[in-house]
């Protein structure tokens, strides 16, 4: 049997079944046959002619792709010779269907089959259907209908198929049934397709009896979704986007049409972005949802049919419902009036759960079991005023228990308060709000949260009990990093700090709600940094003026907003020290009664500062701290991560673990984790990080976009030798931003794209001198040292003395401003380069290995390379961890260029012993299984290219010298045998 390559993803060996049904056309001779026939599939094109005619039914659930296999499959019998009919019973005159239905798709048929014999045929049908009045009428129709339908089939052989089962009406279905049963037409296959029905259904009981096979479509794995979305976009995913969709759908993940659905509602709404090579979401990743089309909802979320539009209706109201609260059984059942909207909604999520569209948990809370339905839902119009369900949900509880009592014992009870709105009272609001968030914050300070900004809507900024709020809001939020909640305190603070709180409590305690404001200032303006956003941003976009205006108001907090100036957030601003200052910072740099927190104080601000900058201004600021505060250690990994602008990194290493919360999913935390994985040399995840955080920033949330990452990004990609990509990332980056970073990897750019020719050379080098002026001037001492150093590289490989001279003096000089380890490397490595001093080399290259810097240690070896005394040992590990990073042509050009002077081999494989790495492993599995190249890409989150890098790297590691062989030697173990494989 010829095999044919399906289109379909994860469907080709259920095609072939059904194509090889269909192919057993032209049966016995005879006329109907008595009973099921119950043969064997035909095991090839040239047997079907002899085959014995079979009943296929094809199942699955919703969207699984039961009508597009069956249509894959017809178009290949077709294209083989075959003849497929449809077996339209949806044309039936009589709506309730029956013999009388079933005959007239029968005639249509015969319409179909032209040999001549259409009238004799028609009126041997019709014939017996007038006198098909009697007990035994229908089953002499039904035995006529066997007959002639084999009867054409003898002559014209053709198979029949039929979709949508399970909206047959039940008559025709049982009069289908039976003819299938009982009076089979001989050589004419049948295959049907449709939804498994809820016992009792006459459709489920009759058509699967019918069938002599049936044959259900199993959901797709999460690697086929994956597949099925690359696939439909037409370009590689990251794989970011895959997990969203597959959370997204729950239950349906599997279900092809609604990943289909998800993907086109994202289309419409613009949700999608090409970006680095990869498809992306610029939307948040809870919010997927389905077309918001009424008819399609139902189709693919109602398990046995499509609801009424009332269902559909009803359900919105209750997506709504769930959406801003959580909603229990038990919240419905309090509902004293049978006709009231609460009970219409009760009875409503009674008919959900009979539809598996909605679950109750066992603490009776009620969700969505597709959350993108949901999300699709809540964009459809409700009938019902939601606001006003909340309410009545809140006063059921509130008239039996009084506001504080029911905030206390039901703190969930502050979402229904907050989505009513000003459907509630103050009076009633506000004292639920404030005692479900001192009730909640000691098991969910999330809800904490949420309560405290909901009870913000409705106090005044007057109110004494606003500062208090203010305060223990932003703590909570900063205590589980979540950024975006304290900047979403910036209105409030504001209209708060322009109101005077020295009410009948007397002075000093309206001192205190002053100290306590100031300190949220302070916490907006470091969560503002955590998520890459500037007060003095010129993009009116990435600027907020209401955070601005508070700021302005409380000069402590400006300086703290300034110091995003220094790490590339922002432009650079003057850091100014008020005498003084620190003394009083003492006072409210601490969180909310714990005696410290994750606000540095004005000394700790000065600190991270200053590691930007000179080694005297650093040397100052740490004589402000406390003698023990710190270690060696510390300060040096404050002192690397500025030079990456590495917010998160540096506050990590000032404020130490006890104060610094890490976790969250801030731009400067997925930043901290972009460099980590740059440096240790996982770069795929580099990228991955970069990617989201660029998104993240176009999702319509507080956070901004990150320079330093797009900058990183570009040098990864430099380094890979993708530099069109590289250029992409680079134009995202204003012509204003200075960062050392940023003039690192357009130097690498610049030069690298004219070829490394002269007069590219000499214009590039200029471009990055006057970087290297701009960055001095802002303060940015820290990371200049990489620029410089790749300064040297380019004046050495182009045999320039005097310009190698002037930059090796800068570089030196630099050394002595900065004082920094970073700083010592970049000097050592340059002495190797430039003078050939090997022992400076090697020094550097264990200070880098020590400090975990894969990238750098590649420079060392390539400086080793030509001035050590074991050129072929340095060069072999250039090239493992060239081989590791992926490095591209800028890399490979200059080991090769050291190789050819000093005479050396470079490694075409790495030692057969050495073994493959999990990611090779991977490659390797990925291969056998017959995945192209762009899916493999798709998976890895890469590019083609760089698929292709790696496959070649692994023929020169295994010695295979193609797909097929790589392939066949994972499968029958001699990887294994070789020692490749880890664990075997």
């Amino acid at each position: 049997m010829q095999q044919h390559p399906s289109p379909l993803v994860g469907r080709h060996g259920e095609v072939e079944d059904v194509a090889e049904a269909l192919r057993t056309t032209g049966g016995a001779t005879g006329g109907a046959t008595g009973g099921s026939t119950g043969g064997t599939t035909a095991g090839a094109t040239g047997r079907t002619a002899g085959a014995e005619a079979r009943t296929l039914l094809v199942t699955g659930g919703a969207g699984t792709g039961k009508t597009a296999v069956v249509e894959q499959a017809r178009q290949i019998v077709v294209q083989e010779g075959g003849r497929v009919l449809r077996f339209g019973w949806e044309s039936g005159e009589d709506p309730a269907g029956g013999t009388a239905a079933l005959t007239d798709a029968v005639c249509g048929v015969l319409a179909k089959v032209h040999d001549g014999r259409l009238p004799a045929r028609i009126a041997a049908v019709r014939r017996v259907q007038a006198r098909a009045t009697g007990p035994g009428g229908d089953v002499a129709l039904l035995s006529t209908l066997g007959e002639v339908l084999a009867d054409a089939a003898r002559e014209v052989p053709f198979a029949l198929i039929l979709d949508n089962t399970e909206r047959m009406p039940a008559r025709t279905a049982s009069a289908l049934g039976l003819l299938l049963r009982t009076f089979r037409p001989a050589g004419v296959p049948v295959v049907m397709a449709g939804r498994p029905m809820s016992p009792g259904h006459v459709t489920a009981a009759q058509l699967p009896a019918a069938a002599d096979r049936v044959l259900e479509l199993p959901p797709l794995s999460s690697a086929e979704v994956g597949e099925l979305v690359v696939r439909r976009l037409g370009r590689p995913v990251e794989p970011d986007l895959v997990t969203a969709v597959l959370a997204a759908l729950g239950p349906l993940a599997g279900s092809p049409a609604a990943v289909l659905s998800v993907l086109a509602s994202l289309e419409e709404r613009g949700g999608l972005l090409e970006l680095d090579g990869q498809v992306c979401l610029t939307v948040p990743e809870d919010g997927l949802r389905l077309r918001a089309d009424a008819a399609e909802l139902g189709r693919l979320c109602w398990p046995d049919a499509s609801p009424d539009t009332g269902t559909v209706a009803a359900a919105a109201v209750l997506a709504a419902l769930v959406d801003r609260a959580e909603v229990r059984l038990e919240d419905l059942h309090r509902a004293q009036s049978p006709d009231g909207p609460l009970e219409e909604v009760g009875r409503t999520v009674d008919r959900l759960v009979a539809d598996r569209v909605v679950t109750v948990g066992e603490d009776g809370r009620i969700t969505f079991a597709v959350p993108a339905l949901a999300a699709a839902l809540r964009t459809l119009p409700a009938r019902a005023e939601v606001r006003s369900l909340h309410a009545a949900i809140t006063r059921l509880v509130t008239d039996r228990l009084g506001a504080t009592a029911a905030g206390t014992r039901r703190p969930r009870l502050a979402g229904h308060v907050a989505a009513a709105g000003a459907t509630l009272d103050d009076t009633l609001a506000v004292p639920l709000l404030l005692a479900a968030a001192g009730s909640s914050v000691r098991f969910n300070q999330a809800w904490a949260v949420r309560s405290y900004h909901s009870v913000l809507r409705h106090l005044p900024p007057h109110d004494p009990r606003t500062p208090g709020v203010l305060h223990e809001s932003a703590g909570l939020s900063l205590g589980h990093s979540d950024h975006i909640g304290v900047l979403a305190l910036a209105e409030p603070l504001l209209a708060c700090l322009d109101v005077p709180h020295r009410d009948d409590r007397g002075e000093r305690e309206g001192r205190v709600d002053r100290d306590g404001l100031e300190w949220v200032t302070r916490a907006c303006a470091l969560s503002a940094l955590h998520e890459h956003r500037s007060p003095y941003a010129e993009d009116a976009e990435d600027a907020d003026p209401r955070y601005r205006a508070a700021l302005e108001r409380v000069p402590v907090g400006r300086e703290l907003a300034a110091l995003g100036g220094r790490y590339g957030i922002g432009p650079s601003t003057p850091m100014t020290s008020r005498p003084g200052s620190a003394a009083k910072e003492s006072s409210s740099s601490t969180g909310p009664g714990s005696g410290s927190g994750p606000v540095p104080s004005a000394a700790e601000v000065r600190l991270l500062a200053a590691a930007v900058g000179s080694g005297a201004e650093f040397e100052r600021a740490r004589q402000d701290m406390p003698t023990d505060a710190f270690g060696e250690a510390a300060l040096d990994r404050l002192r690397n991560a500025a030079a990456y602008g590495d917010l998160a990194g540096a506050l990590e290493a000032v404020l130490g673990e006890q104060r610094y919360v890490a976790a969250g999913e801030s731009t400067a935390v997925r930043y901290h984790s972009m460099v980590r994985d740059y440096l240790t040399g996982d770069w795929d995840s580099a990228l991955s990080c970069a990617r989201r955080i660029e998104t993240r920033g176009r999702s319509g949330s507080a956070a901004g976009v990150g320079q330093s990452a797009r900058a990183l990004a570009a040098e990864i990609q430099l380094m890979r030798g993708e530099l069109g990509r590289a250029s992409e990332w680079l134009d995202l980056i204003p012509d204003s931003v200075c960062h050392p970073l940023v003039a690192r990897a357009r130097l690498g750019v610049r030069y690298w794209s004219g070829q490394g020719d002269g007069a590219s050379a000499d214009e590039a080098l200029e471009a990055a001198r006057h970087d290297v002026r701009r960055a001095r001037e802002s303060g940015l001492l820290a990371g200049l040292d990489r620029v410089l150093l790749r300064m040297l590289s380019i004046t050495v490989r182009g045999d320039s003395p005097e310009a190698t001279r002037r930059t090796l003096e800068e570089l030196e000089a630099l050394y002595e401003e900065a004082a920094s380890p970073m700083t010592y490397e970049a000097v050592l490595v340059a002495r190797g380069m430039v003078h050939g001093d090997a022992d400076s080399a090697l020094a550097a290259y264990r200070l880098v290995r020590r400090r975990v810097d894969l990238p750098l240690s590649v420079d060392c070896c390539q400086c080793l390379t030509e001035v050590g005394d074991d050129p072929q040992s340095w060069l072999d590990e250039a090239m493992r961890s060239g081989h590791v990073l992926g490095m591209g042509r800028p890399v490979r050009s200059l080991l090769g260029a050291a190789a050819r002077r000093r005479n050396v081999s470079i490694p075409r494989r790495r030692a057969a012993r050495a073994g493959l790495n999990d990611r090779e492993v991977r490659l390797i599995g990925m291969v056998s299984d017959g995945s192209t190249n762009r899916q493999i890409a798709a998976r890895l989150a890469c590019s083609e290219k760089t698929v292709e890098q790696r496959l070649s790297r692994l023929f020169q590691r295994t010695g295979c010298r193609s797909r097929v062989e790589l392939a066949a030697a994972w499968l029958d173990g001699s990887l294994a045998r070789q020692g490749l494989v880890p664990g075997h």
